[in-house]
């Protein structure tokens, strides 16, 4: 598929798209109008599993038709639930996990995601990420509350262990200090471990 390379979304479905296969299980934490939710139940097919949360109606109404119009909606479950509650829903491991910062397109910009409950549905989206699997994340920040947010998901990621995960981070550094930007978080081993001390499987997720 041919893009441009302010397209985030293409190219971060041109990674994901690389690893998926069908009959794997993925996760859209932001469901929004549906895009992100058709692309991975595509990629998975009738053999796989995609969960897809929002809180908003409108955004589930939306991606519940869009997905009907391309007959990809039965390998889908959408949620109506904060995203953080997603280890409630979502059955065994993901391969991916994607998330879009901000608010719906289209919709009340007053109503966006919000930092604490972006942190912990990120938390929830690690402990449920297979080993080799990728956590993609859009920042959209030119709304009230978006620097911050992106502030603080920025450090939670910079924090992960760098044995357990890679995390890779893209930017436009020509354009308006608020435009979006991309994160990439890959999950490299089962446990959780210190960087500075053997894995210890009963000490807990580490953080």
């Amino acid at each position: 598929m041919a893009f441009g390379i302010q397209d985030i979304q293409g190219y971060l479905r041109l990674v994901l798209g690389s690893i998926l296969l069908k009959g794997d299980t993925a996760v859209d934490a932001t469901a929004g109008r549906g895009r992100d939710t058709l692309f991975l139940a595509q990629s998975v097919g009738r053999e796989g599993r995609v969960y897809a949360f929002d809180i908003q109606p409108e955004a589930l109404s939306e991606t519940q038709r869009r997905l009907q119009e391309h007959a990809q909606h039965e390998q889908v479950v959408l949620s109506r639930l904060d995203h953080a509650r997603m280890g409630e829903v979502v059955e065994g491991r993901a391969k991916v996990v994607m998330f879009n910062l901000g608010y719906l397109p289209g919709g009340d910009h007053a109503l966006t995601t919000q930092s604490e409950s972006t942190l912990a549905a990120m938390k929830a989206a690690l402990d449920l990420l297979e080993v080799n699997g990728i956590m993609a994340i859009t920042a959209y920040r030119a709304h009230p509350g978006g620097d911050r947010e992106a502030f603080e998901v920025d450090a939670f990621l910079a924090g992960l262990s760098r044995s357990a995960f890679s995390v890779l981070k893209g930017e436009y550094i020509n354009q308006m200090s608020n435009a979006p930007y991309w994160i990439l978080v890959q999950r490299k081993r089962e446990d959780f471990g210190h960087e500075d001390s053997p894995p210890n499987k009963n000490s807990g997720t580490d953080w």
